[in-house]
């Protein structure tokens, strides 16, 4: 699904424009990045959790030359999807 499509969806189901469901997309979209950058979780009943992990440094390989590297540590974006979720896929 594309984000047209998915803009679309929004405004059949909620019942508004295109336009009104694009600019609450991006604002759903924006506001869950902020919070992950304050490392905050966002938990959306019925869909999921999103949240910051930390990710360890650990050894590599460059596969080109063969050569060992130290991939340093970082935080990441996890997300596990809610129990409906999970259901309504399987």
């Amino acid at each position: 699904m594309t984000k047209a499509e998915l803009v679309a969806e929004i405004a059949k189901q909620a019942g508004i424009t295109k336009k009104q469901a694009d600019a609450a997309l991006k604002a759903a979209v924006a506001a869950i990045s902020e919070a992950l950058k304050r490392e905050e979780r966002v938990a959306i009943p019925k869909l999921g959790i999103f949240s910051v992990k930390q990710r360890a440094a650990r050894k590599g390989r460059n596969p080109r030359t063969g050569e060992v590297i130290e991939i340093p540590a970082r935080k990441v974006v996890a997300f596990k999807p809610a129990k409906e979720l999970r259901d309504s896929v399987k």
